[in-house]
Order: C-alpha cells, then sequence, then structure tokens
C-alpha cells in the first residue's frame, strides 16, 4: 500500500512545492516576524490573551464581528441566488453589460464603497436633501450612516457579486436535463430544486458563502466609515489598537484570533466540500439557456433586472453626480450645498496646488495600478493552477487535506498586521525588498491567490475521469492530457479567476498603504490622501478619481465579457 501511493504523493509535492514557497516567504516569514516582534516587546503571548478575555469590550467586539458577517452573509446569499438563477439559465439583451455592473462594486476599495453610500444616503446625500426640498424639511428625514443597517447593505452591495459569478457560472454549465428527469418522474419544481439542483450547487454556494463570510468577518473601511465610532469588527479594533495606542502585543493577539477563526471556517469548508463535490455532465451556455419567453419569466425577470441594477447603480451613480456637482461651505452648519454643476474637481487633479514632493497625477496611478494589476493575475494564475490540481486531482492525498485550509488564512489576516510585516522581515538581502515595486504584486497575490484556487478547484473537479482517460488510452501523456483536455475544459474558470485577482488588486487597500511607495500610489491609496485632507475640494477630488476608477474597471469588465473563451472553451 505505500508503493502504490509514493508516486502519487511525491506528484502532489510537487504541484505544492511552488504554492508553498510562496507561502512561506511572502506570509508566514513575515506573519511570524511581526507577532515576534510584537510579542516579544510586550508583556508575552499568554498574558496578552489573558487581557484580552478579560476585556468586556474587546468580547463584546468579537460578537460584533461574527454578528455582522453572519447576518451580512445571509443577506448576500438571498440577493445573490435570485440572480445567479437568472444569469444561469435565461439569455436576454445586455446581460455581458449587467453581469459588469454587478462586478465594479467589489473592486472599489471599501472607503469609495462608504463614500457611495454617504453621496446618496448621507445626511446631506441626493436622496436626503430631495426629501428635504420636497417636504421642506429642516433636518434630514433618513439616517443611514453610523447604523448597524448601513453595514449590512454596504456588504451586500460590496460581496453580491462573488455568488452571481461563483455560483452562476458553475450554474450556468449544469445539465438541464438532470432537473427535467425529476420532473418527468413526477417531482414538483420546488422538490426539484431542493433534492437535486440545490445538491449539485452546495458545494459553489458553500464556497461563495466562505468568501463573502470572511471578507465581511475582517471588513475594515465599511465599518469605520459607515458603522462610526459605536461599531468595531476585529480588523476594526486591530487597527486602533495599532494606530491609535501603539499597543502592538493586543493588535497580535487579536490577529491570532481573526487567523484562527478562519483557520477553522476553512476546515470545514474543506470537509464539506470533499464529501459533495464529485463528476458532473456539464454542458455550453448555449445548451442550458434559454430566452425569456413567456410573459410570466418576463415580468420576473425584468422585475429582479431592474430591482439589482437599482441597488448596484444608485450608489455609483450618486458618487458619480457629487464628483461633478460644485460644492460650497454652509457656515452656519459646516456643511457644503450644491450650487450647480463643475468638472473643477477632475480639472484640480492636474493640479499639485500644495506643491507636495510626491505629488502624483492621476494618470500615474491608475498606469501604476494597472501595471500592478496584471502582474498580480500571472502571479495568482502561476501559483493557482498547480494547488487546484493538486486539490481537484489528488483531493484525498494527506499534503492536500493538510494544506486546503491554509490556503485561505491571507484572507483572514489583518492587512496592517501583514503590511507591517514585510516592513520589519523584507529587509534584509536577498529579500530586502521595502523599496521594490514587486513587493505590492506580492501582496496584493496573497489575497487573490486564495480566490483563484477557489475558482479553479470545483472546475477541475467537475471533469469526467472517462475524458482523461479515454486522452490516455489513446495514448497522451500527462502534460497532454493536462493541455488538450483539462486547460480547455475551465478555460472560463480561469477567466473568472483572473477577473477575481485583476479586480482584488485595483481595489486593495490596507496593505498597500503601508508599503507602497510614495511617489508610486495606487488609485485607493490616492483617494484615501484626498478624503484624509479636510476641504471640499479635496473631497471633490476623492470623488472625481473614484468616479475615474470607476469607469476604469467597468471598461476592463466590459472587455472581459465581449472577449471571454468561445463556447467550446466554457467547461
Amino acid at each position: 500500500m505505500p508503493t502504490k501511493h509514493a508516486p502519487t504523493n511525491r506528484r502532489v509535492l510537487l504541484l505544492w512545492l511552488l504554492p508553498l514557497a510562496f507561502l512561506a516567504l511572502f506570509y508566514f516569514y513575515p506573519l511570524g516576524s511581526i507577532l515576534t516582534t510584537s510579542f516579544t516587546r510586550g508583556a508575552g503571548l499568554l498574558e496578552t490573551f489573558g487581557e484580552a478575555l478579560r476585556s468586556s469590550s474587546i468580547r463584546g467586539v468579537l460578537g460584533f464581528t461574527f454578528l455582522q458577517a453572519t447576518l451580512s452573509t445571509l443577506l448576500t446569499l438571498l440577493v445573490g441566488l435570485p440572480g445567479a438563477y437568472l444569469l444561469a439559465r435565461y439569455r436576454f439583451p445586455g446581460k455581458s453589460l449587467f453581469r459588469a455592473l454587478t462586478g465594479i462594486p467589489f473592486v472599489m476599495p471599501t472607503l469609495v464603497v462608504a463614500a457611495a453610500f454617504n453621496a446618496l444616503l448621507g445626511p446631506r446625500g441626493w436622496l436626503n436633501l430631495g426629501l428635504m426640498d420636497l417636504f421642506n424639511l429642516a433636518a434630514p428625514p433618513v439616517q443611514f450612516v453610523n447604523t448597524f443597517t448601513a453595514i449590512l447593505v454596504a456588504h451586500v452591495f460590496y460581496n453580491t457579486t462573488i455568488v452571481l459569478r461563483m455560483v452562476g457560472d458553475f450554474w450556468a454549465h449544469l445539465d438541464p436535463h438532470i432537473e427535467q428527469a425529476a420532473r418527468v418522474l413526477g417531482a414538483g419544481r420546488w422538490q426539484t430544486l431542493r433534492r437535486i439542483t440545490f445538491p449539485l450547487l452546495l458545494p459553489a454556494i458553500a464556497a461563495a458563502a466562505l468568501l463573502v463570510f470572511i471578507f465581511d468577518f475582517t471588513s475594515f473601511g465599511v465599518v469605520l466609515v459607515l458603522g462610526g465610532p459605536g461599531f468595531a469588527t476585529l480588523e476594526v479594533e486591530i487597527y486602533y489598537q495599532t494606530i491609535s495606542l501603539f499597543n502592538l502585543p493586543m493588535a497580535a493577539a487579536l490577529s491570532i484570533v481573526q487567523l484562527v477563526c478562519t483557520l477553522g471556517l476553512t476546515v470545514i469548508y474543506s470537509r464539506l466540500s470533499a464529501r459533495l463535490s464529485q463528476p458532473i455532465n456539464l454542458r455550453p451556455q448555449t445548451y442550458t439557456q434559454r430566452p425569456l419567453a413567456t410573459w410570466q419569466s418576463k415580468l420576473l425577470g425584468g422585475t429582479l433586472l431592474i430591482a439589482m441594477l437599482v441597488f448596484f447603480t444608485a450608489p455609483l451613480l450618486g458618487l458619480a453626480a457629487r464628483s461633478v456637482a460644485r460644492l460650497e461651505p454652509d457656515r452656519r452648519e459646516r456643511i457644503v450645498e450644491d450650487r450647480g454643476l463643475t468638472l473643477d474637481f477632475y480639472r484640480e487633479l492636474r493640479v499639485n496646488r500644495r506643491n507636495a514632493l510626491f505629488y502624483a497625477p492621476p494618470s500615474t496611478a491608475i498606469a501604476t495600478s494597472l501595471g500592478y494589476a496584471a502582474a498580480t493575475v500571472v502571479l495568482a494564475l502561476a501559483l493557482g493552477l498547480p494547488a487546484s490540481w493538486a486539490l481537484a486531482q489528488h483531493s484525498r492525498a494527506f499534503t492536500s487535506r493538510l494544506l486546503d485550509p491554509i490556503l485561505m488564512l491571507p484572507l483572514g489576516t489583518s492587512a496592517v498586521t501583514l503590511g507591517l510585516g514585510f516592513i520589519v522581515a523584507l529587509d534584509q538581502p536577498p529579500l530586502d525588498l521595502r523599496a521594490s515595486p514587486l513587493l505590492i504584486p506580492l501582496a496584493h497575490t496573497l489575497v487573490a491567490f486564495p480566490f483563484v484556487v477557489r475558482s479553479l478547484t470545483p472546475a477541475l473537479r467537475s471533469i469526467q475521469p472517462r475524458l482523461r482517460e479515454a486522452a490516455a488510452m489513446l495514448g497522451a501523456g500527462p502534460g497532454q492530457v493536462i493541455r488538450r483536455i483539462d486547460l480547455p475544459l475551465v478555460g472560463r474558470a480561469m477567466l473568472v479567476a483572473a477577473t477575481f485577482a485583476f479586480t482584488i488588486s485595483l481595489g486593495e487597500f490596507g496593505a498597500t498603504a503601508l508599503v507602497a511607495r510614495p511617489e508610486y500610489p495606487t488609485i485607493p491609496v490616492v483617494i484615501y490622501r484626498l478624503i484624509s485632507q479636510p476641504g471640499a475640494l479635496n473631497y471633490g477630488q476623492a470623488l472625481a478619481l473614484s468616479t475615474i476608477l470607476m469607469i476604469v474597471t467597468a471598461t476592463g469588465m466590459l472587455a472581459i465579457e465581449r472577449f471571454r473563451i468561445a463556447e467550446v472553451g466554457e467547461f
């Protein structure tokens, strides 16, 4: 028995070699360095954990973190699953545009998402201004900012595209004959959904829910800006302990709590995915999708499309409208009022009025962000493909079962902690990368790598084994099987994975803000610089640059939808 599995284990180790080397050098080493430094300077690990457990405020933060993440995930699934079904099973005009529009929020930095909702629903947002003018009110009637509702709504807005793409793309290729056979045998619509469709979709739903939960669990910008001082997640508390109190031991202890929670969730997911994932018949979208033919389907589909478009575009349009609104200070209330339209904020982006030493024009920030994103895609795919093959073809191997949960750990690690780890650890040759432009793509790849693996693994697991067996019987070697069978069948999954990596890189802010060179900032860093400075002019410039980021993102996503792999490459 040991000799039978020895070649398999060697192949698995070879597939894991590059991903493990990357994680060891750019995740575990920096993280271990900053944690060691933090506890060495403090009272010690056990004493710090004891202090955290005795603190009622820390326990409250932990409870709130789980509560808001759970509710946000459930609401995201509630909104996303009907949309995933519509995208998976029907063809309709403007479908590519709809997919692109729903994907824009995910790429936006959380601070920009918060600013978008503030521009629409804040005290001086478009809705409150309209209601105050309409009913002659002295105070804004809608209280949205600094509420728990604002946090939940922003999280749903931010993460629904994960469900639409991960579940919708997998659902789009399920053979409809499976459901039709159940209906012929007497199963009703809901019985078929419960007993046939849902079990087949459960691995994709679980993967999407896990990613959404981890994003909500580590939420920072949304909670900080929209939630206000009354709410704090673990990530916000880590930032507060690090930046405001300089309490590195407590911040390190909370970071470890985040890691343990993320690892536990990932282990549960890995066991569930290994038990439920199985090869099934997958079909191209031209075979599985049909037009909205009946008036009932047109009514329901049209209503759902309109509702989702309003939800996803209203804050973005409100943000764009704010970027061209002339803002003048109101001395009595210290707020800003709208006085017509102007392009002054866009013109001011080219002006260095403060004569800042490290001033970077928007064109530089956009080019820098796109370059980092392209490098992130290459690195994430190069690391993610071998790891995905190891998980898909050798899921029962001990190495794969052990390493699968570890891949998700970067998503549950505080960006502040990891950024400080880069500064502390990567300062000696041959890993002196603090001034290297490679440091940003490496940090972005840490976050994008798990998404690439989670996007590719279900598709690779779903390939019928008889296809590989038939190719081998016809004389194809392992390399030919991979090139002629596996790669064409997972082409669309690779596109989804590349999209995730690209968008994550464009919107990443936490670690980038700590390690980016001031003369080569990314778009989110420049936006944060402008938002953090007082004055209506800086605020307007931040909104203008946010609008540019939205346009760049929308253009890229439309190009992906337009030039995606042909039908033969879709699984």
